[in-house]
């Protein structure tokens, strides 16, 4: 696959959205494996509308910098980074607060090209170092693989939910 790596435009972000939503599908399913069904039900009551609003506030906020991975005029991947300067808790720093691939664009080197940009864009913004989370649930296996891949060291995080 050809895919070139361009800035988000406005006729993006429906489909950037939409290609998030069947990329992370089974991410949701994954956290209802390990949250089980009525922690989930309780944070995600509809996952789908919940992510996309929060993808589309991401890509449109200001201060997020969005790429696309472009094949043939049509968007198969996103990333999203907000640079922080020295007054934040990782201070002189960019993170990639968002990035997906399409399934159907999957396994074929678009994630690793949207990584190598945002360290780029990150580099080249003068931070001087590149953050990324993800989570440790199974569904989130492919993504720590990506960002080990591209240089990455994990700091594991655990996070516990109960309902009461």
């Amino acid at each position: 696959m050809a895919t070139s790596i361009r800035p988000l435009a406005e006729s993006d972000i429906a489909p950037v959205v939409e290609l998030s939503l069947r990329a992370w599908a089974p991410v949701f399913e994954s956290f209802r494996t390990v949250m089980g069904e009525a922690v989930f039900r309780h944070l995600y009551p509809d996952w789908a509308a919940m992510q996309a609003s929060a993808v589309e506030g991401v890509i449109r906020d200001e201060a997020t910098r969005t790429w696309v991975a472009d094949d043939a005029g049509r968007p198969v991947g996103f990333v999203a980074v907000v640079h922080h300067d020295e007054t934040h808790g990782e201070p002189n720093s960019s993170e990639i607060v968002m990035i997906a691939v399409d399934p159907d664009s999957q396994r074929r080197g678009v994630a690793d090209a949207l990584i190598a940009h945002a360290v780029e864009q990150a580099r080249a913004h003068g931070s001087v170092l590149a953050v990324i989370g993800t989570g440790g649930d199974p569904g989130h296996a492919p993504a720590r693989a990506a960002y080990e891949k591209a240089g990455f060291r994990p700091f594991p995080q655990v996070r516990y939910y109960r309902m009461l």
